[in-house]
């Protein structure tokens, strides 16, 4: 067993979603959101190094001692699965260990909208789930992948930096491959899945020009193909798709989103009422008509007030949902306030009144 089990099993049995180590300060948790001490020692360099090393995969360590980060899974038989990156800092090494759940939720379990499933009936279209780094992104969709393999008889290729849960094929084949070892990038996997039958692709992150037009290809042969990107609304993951590709190839990519996106799905993850978790809210567009002509005519701008009026069809802005889940007591209402764009109407809700403006009142 290595030695920094210990920290990781403490962090995962206490419920935490990532554990720190870095030189200079005690092993951390993160828990439902806020970083907490564990009662040990600071830890030195040398002594982190070696904690380090002995769960560096082999054919990395080399890469590592060159100063460059590391991006892996670890899989231990005491502590469970995590996805981790290493790196450096002033005062030397340090580590982020993400938390693996040893069981994908499902959807109902994630409290993920019935409109979303929809999405996955579809033969061919991209789907895109979107939100900061730490909003449950991958956990949405290893949800998503999990009912395809459920219910349908796919064959399903996942490219990802690094492979975080592990899918067991059911119903669909399963083929999971990570940037590293087994292809160089996002975009190569892309090409390669091209020529290996696949019906669905997932896409651990649409980073660059590249990769999204590859992604755009899949789309257009025929494939239904998910993704992600780092953007915290609808309008902005549109913005961000067409404002990443040359010049020339702008109109392109806005004829294509009309035609091909299926939907965005921004997330935000929020403590809950109790404290003791937290919750995925999402805003949700579905690729209607009009929001197709809206993106052709570069009218992006007007899409919200179609998100704030289409919920028979399923969607919804971030306020809404913000706003339903407060009222039903699922959410933090502190936290709610803070994440919301229109924060007049959840300034009630707020049990910390630091948080709201303050008023300066000016004495005649």
């Amino acid at each position: 067993m290595a030695r920094i089990d210990a920290f990781l099993k403490l962090g995962r049995d206490q419920g935490a979603s990532d554990i720190h180590v870095a030189v200079g300060s005690p092993p951390l948790i993160r828990l439902h959101g806020e970083l907490t001490e564990i009662k040990f020692r600071t830890l030195g360099a040398e002594e982190l190094q070696e904690l380090l090393y002995e769960i560096i995969p082999e054919d990395m360590l080399e890469h590592y001692k060159q100063g460059n980060d590391l991006d892996f899974s670890y899989d231990s038989p005491d502590a469970g699965r995590y996805r981790v990156n290493l790196f450096r800092k002033l005062t030397g090494p340090g580590g982020a260990f993400r938390v693996i759940a040893p069981r994908i939720p499902t959807m109902e379990e994630l409290g993920i909208p019935d409109v979303i499933e929809k999405m996955l009936h579809a033969n061919q279209g991209l789907v895109l789930v979107t939100g900061a780094t730490g909003t449950g992104k991958s956990t949405t969709l290893a949800a998503m992948i999990d009912w395809l393999n459920e219910n349908r008889k796919y064959n399903i290729i996942t490219l990802e930096d690094p492979v975080e849960y592990i899918h067991k094929s059911k119903q669909s084949l399963i083929i999971q491959r990570s940037v590293g070892p087994h292809v160089k990038s996002f975009a190569d996997g892309l090409h390669a899945a091209l020529r290996e039958d696949p019906d669905v692709i997932l896409v651990g992150e649409l980073r660059d020009p590249k990769t999204i037009s590859m992604a755009m290809t899949a789309t257009e042969t025929g494939h239904l193909v998910l993704g992600t990107l780092h953007t915290t609304s609808a309008v902005k993951t549109i913005d961000r798709i067409v404002d990443a590709m040359p010049t020339e190839q702008k109109a392109l990519a806005e004829a294509f989103l009309a035609q091909h996106l299926q939907g965005v799905i921004s997330q935000k993850l929020l403590r809950t009422a109790d404290g003791r978790s937290r919750k995925a809210i999402m805003e949700i567009m579905i690729n209607t008509s009009a929001i197709g002509n809206l993106i052709l005519n570069k009218k992006n701008f007007q899409i919200p007030s179609i998100l704030q009026t289409g919920r028979e069809q399923g969607m919804q802005l971030m306020d809404q949902a913000l706003l339903e889940a407060l009222k039903n007591k699922e959410i933090d209402p502190d936290d709610a306030y803070v994440n919301a764009v229109d924060k007049k109407q959840f300034q009630r809700f707020v049990t910390n009144p630091d948080l709201l403006p303050q008023v300066n009142f000016v004495v005649g």
